[in-house]
């Protein structure tokens, strides 16, 4: 099998910004992705919340363009626009006609260069509010919504930049005042701490023009702070339970553990039984707590991929009404420590590489998420081409190395076991 490479250039101006550029006039599209190496591991205690506020922040205007024009002027042009932050980065990404590239890269220098000469206090009040809804809807007002924030608090120790949730303290952000703000996007939001991604139908002589002429004058920062100790122990040292009592419709067990970090070859092979695990209908979990001993309403198994200390491995059971929460546990875990002590079989693996196969030349099919991937391996791990090698990694995985790992990584001694039981009312009732 051949698999398809990503032709890229990549350079930096003499500001600092990366950029990388891949063309392919396949379609007369292209897909813009900027990159700023800033996310919640970059907060300090009492101003969490600040990574994600500024994914709001940056819609909301800049020296020339007014409050939500942004958006306006790219769905005018044909195109679409987001943004979202995480722990270790924040990014705005762009789809458009090709024809309106000039457009996208203006309105993203417009933003870098000149946010804070539109931020107010009416702004920044109304978009900390924004900012309070999504966490009522997403976290404390949705059944389960608490569990990725516990997830990470139990398997990150206080103190470490990944303990806290990327959406931050609503406490945090009432007492942040306009100029602890604005000191956040001048530290953070600069040419040096950023990499932008043009893929599609450029010609890349015209989209460095460009690039130059919009950014060049934006200046650095040449004194952007390190990131704190993300070094951790391989395995949390005792297992940890904690049991919700809230309003679910049915009780569910989440599992996570302290797995290898992004860029390390085990983690390759974790996510691999992954797919083993629950990838799909075939999968050992599906098959046996949902298919054949009917106990499960449904199964997932994931990895989450971080740079700093340690990964997270995870996943949840929903109980089925009428079943007992100990044995859809025990289910689930026995599914996880037969991987610890035989290898998966030749059946197994070929099927969850092709899952995985199929999935990765589907994303790299689309333009958006070439950009995506090519700014992220730039940001990360200072290597953009490695956006040609992550399929080979994958189908390279053996049943010893998933073996090696599970044994390193589902250990009781490793692992946080996260119940949400029914409040009274809420829901059905385990036996």
């Amino acid at each position: 099998m051949v698999i398809p490479s990503v032709p890229f250039t990549d350079q930096r101006l003499p500001n600092g910004l990366r950029l990388v550029i891949a063309e392919d006039h396949l379609a007369p599209v292209v897909a813009v992705n900027i990159w700023y190496a800033v996310g919640s591991k970059n907060e300090v205690p009492g101003k969490t919340g600040f990574a994600h506020l500024f994914e709001h922040v940056m819609f909301q205007g800049s020296r020339h363009v007014k409050k939500a024009e942004h958006i306006a002027l790219v769905q005018a042009a044909g195109g679409t626009i987001n943004g979202t932050t995480w722990l270790d980065r924040t990014n705005y990404y762009e789809t458009l006609p090709s024809n309106q590239l000039e457009l996208a890269l203006w309105l993203e220098a417009d933003r870098l260069g000149t946010l804070l000469d539109a931020l107010s206090q009416e702004n920044l009040d109304n978009q900390r509010e924004v900012v309070k809804n999504e966490k009522r809807s997403s976290y404390d007002n949705r059944p389960y919504g608490s569990w990725s924030e516990k997830l990470q608090a139990h398997l990150y120790p206080e103190g470490h930049p990944y303990h806290h949730p990327t959406i931050g303290s609503m406490a945090d952000l009432d007492a942040a005042s306009l100029e602890d703000v604005s000191a956040f996007f001048r530290t953070y939001y600069a040419p040096n701490n950023a990499v932008l991604a043009v893929v599609g139908d450029v010609d890349p002589d015209q989209v460095r023009t460009w690039t130059e002429h919009y950014f060049g004058g934006i200046p650095a920062n040449p004194s952007i702070p390190p990131v704190g100790d993300m070094s951790l122990p391989a395995t949390l040292g005792a297992e940890i339970r904690e049991t919700v009592t809230d309003q679910v419709p049915l009780p569910r067990i989440y599992f996570g553990f302290r797995a290898p970090v992004m860029g390390d070859r085990r983690l390759d092979a974790l996510e691999v039984a992954m797919q083993i695990l629950a990838g799909g209908k075939g999968s050992r979990l599906d098959r046996r707590l949902v298919r054949d001993d009917q106990i499960a309403q449904d199964v997932v198994a994931f990895v989450l991929g971080f740079i700093g200390g340690g990964s997270i491995a995870s996943g949840w059971a929903t109980v089925r009404p009428g079943v007992s929460l100990e044995r859809v546990e025990a289910a689930y875990l026995e599914e996880l420590d037969r991987l610890t002590r035989e290898p998966v079989t030749d059946d197994e693996l070929a099927r969850a590489k092709a899952l995985i196969e199929t999935e990765e030349l589907g994303a790299l099919s689309r333009v958006e998420e070439r950009a995506d991937r090519l700014a992220m391996n730039a940001t990360l791990f200072d290597d953009p081409a490695l956006i040609d090698t992550m399929l080979d990694r994958y189908l390279a995985v053996t049943a010893e190395q998933i073996l090696a790992v599970a044994r390193d990584v589902f250990r009781t001694d490793n692992r946080l076991v996260l119940t949400y039981l029914p409040a009274a009312g809420a829901g059905a009732v385990a036996e």
